[in-house]
């Protein structure tokens, strides 16, 4: 008798080690998943700032014209066809 108890026990505790390492390997899995979404749903955030900020930066910066002249008209340099939008392509 003292056998058969003994083998009850070993299953008994077998089968709790198998629970508990199920439930923990899980919960380690569930985590790693979470933190990967997060990361994903931060790297993706951060590329729309980055296309946002380069938009706002087309948009604020003034246009230069084609032959590289200079329409700055604080510039003493400038070049006055630029500044009025003149050019010699037809």
């Amino acid at each position: 008798m003292s056998t058969s108890v003994g083998v009850n026990v070993i299953r008994w505790s077998a089968l709790a080690t198998g629970v508990f390492y199920g439930f923990s390997h899980q919960l380690s899995i569930s985590a790693r998943e979470r933190a990967q979404a997060k990361q994903h749903e931060y790297q993706h955030k951060e590329s729309l700032i980055q296309q946002a900020k380069a938009e706002w930066q087309k948009k604020q910066s003034p246009a230069q014209p084609a032959s590289g002249a200079k329409a700055d008209p604080k510039d003493p340099n400038a070049d006055l066809n630029a500044l009025l939008g003149i050019t010699d392509e037809k």
